[in-house]
């Protein structure tokens, strides 16, 4: 098959059908592949083309006024790279299958596929967003600052229906939160927003836990970055969402660029295979983990998500920077969902744009620790941790006695 031939019929056969219901794991090694076969390929084709050659300019012309009117994918070859790509449209499609919903849209990263959102509400005068902390950093910070020209109303998931307003465009929520992993009650909170959009930032959870749109989200926000990469070699973010609001998306995307290189929309769909047993396996060890921590005298509190997850934090007595300086198998780094565990102090590092006494009231204490527990051995992942909290509890001891 000619290249030509392959990145029409692949953009064409990818999008979202009819496909009877199949098991998550199935879904996840299938979804966005399933006319390779029919077309002798077994490795999803990397389409890394900017633009499409096109003889018929009339139609080209259409098709591109057609998706300036309501933003869905022209049909039909690819036009041009901010519009889409054949690879990273197979990634869309499989997250869209494993999150319940219609469509996906894929952008460079997480902070451009919220940001895609805001400006999609913006546009039609809702700039207005309630949200409930703690939230990732930046996504805070994107909101704090107002620099899409939106305005926030901080509350929590009790008080959701009063801090709504006519121009409320948006409601966020993180579920399991960032870095606290703090719970809340997905289907309360979009019964309380009505009419209003609910967007779950459901990073820390993936499908493989929860899909927040069986739970009454219109949005689910990832940061691909993380999980669904998996590797911690790709940046990338999506939004999963219903037809008509990823059309809004999509326009968004072209006009401002913040689209997906085709090579990450390739590690994406390679990561999502592997997702639900990465998920679970680092979960198994997070929660063998969190019951050791707590269990330990120099741990003060320990915070693991009734739903399980990957993710653990932990407030520690002595010095949080002498535990992350003590680490010899864990790496000290931002980010997570990698398959190597990763440990950092939020209060340093991802949440510290925010305001002290706002992280502190949302449970970020300075002494909260957030690990992201990979694949590694829970005994050696164990073994790194107890001796960074020895370590730690030895410094603190030299300095009082000087």
């Amino acid at each position: 098959m000619d290249s030509a031939a392959a990145s029409t019929s692949t953009y064409d056969d990818v999008r979202p059908s009819a496909t009877p219901p199949r098991a998550l794991a199935t879904e996840a090694v299938h979804a966005g592949r399933d006319d390779l076969a029919r077309q002798g390929l077994h490795a999803p084709p990397i389409d890394l083309s900017t633009t499409y050659p096109s003889y018929d300019s009339r139609a080209e012309a259409a098709r591109i006024d057609a998706f300036a009117a309501t933003g869905a994918e022209p049909d039909g070859p690819p036009v041009y790279g901010r519009l889409g790509n054949p690879t990273v449209a197979r990634f869309e499609t499989a997250l869209a299958r494993l999150e319940g919903t219609e469509s996906a849209v894929a952008f460079a990263s997480g902070m451009a596929a919220l940001s895609a959102v805001l400006l999609a509400r913006a546009a039609m005068g809702l700039r207005h967003v309630v949200a409930v902390r703690p939230l990732y950093g930046c996504s805070d910070h994107l909101l704090t600052a107002g620099l899409l020209g939106s305005e926030v109303t901080w509350t929590d998931p009790a008080g959701m229906a009063d801090a709504l307003r006519p121009d409320t465009g948006l409601v966020l929520v993180e579920s399991p939160a960032n870095p606290t992993l703090a719970e809340v009650d997905l289907r309360a909170v979009a019964h309380a927003c009505g009419s209003v959009p609910l967007l779950v930032d459901n990073t820390f959870a993936t499908p493989v836990l929860q899909r927040p749109a069986e739970q009454g989200a219109r949005l689910v926000l990832h940061s691909a970055t993380k999980y669904l990469g998996g590797h911690g070699d790709v940046l990338a973010g999506v939004v999963a969402c219903d037809e008509e609001f990823a059309g809004r998306l999509r326009q968004v995307r072209f006009a401002t660029g913040g689209v997906l290189h085709p090579l990450a929309g390739y590690l994406l769909l390679r990561g999502l295979a592997t997702l639900p047993v990465r998920v679970r396996a680092a979960s198994a060890s997070a929660a063998e983990l969190a019951r050791r921590l707590a269990d330990d005298p120099r741990v003060a509190r320990v915070h693991y998500p009734r739903i399980g997850g990957a993710m653990v934090a932990f407030e520690v007595h002595g010095d949080p920077h002498e535990v992350i300086a003590g680490v010899r198998l864990i790496t000290p780094a931002v980010s997570l969902g990698s398959v190597d565990t990763l440990i950092q102090h939020p209060a340093s590092i991802s949440h510290r744009i925010v305001d002290p006494d706002e992280r502190r009231g949302a449970g970020v204490s300075d002494r909260l620790l957030r690990l992201s527990v990979g694949l590694e051995d829970v005994d050696d992942l164990w073994r790194d941790l107890r001796g960074a909290l020895g370590a730690a509890e030895t410094a603190g001891a030299a300095a009082v006695e000087v």
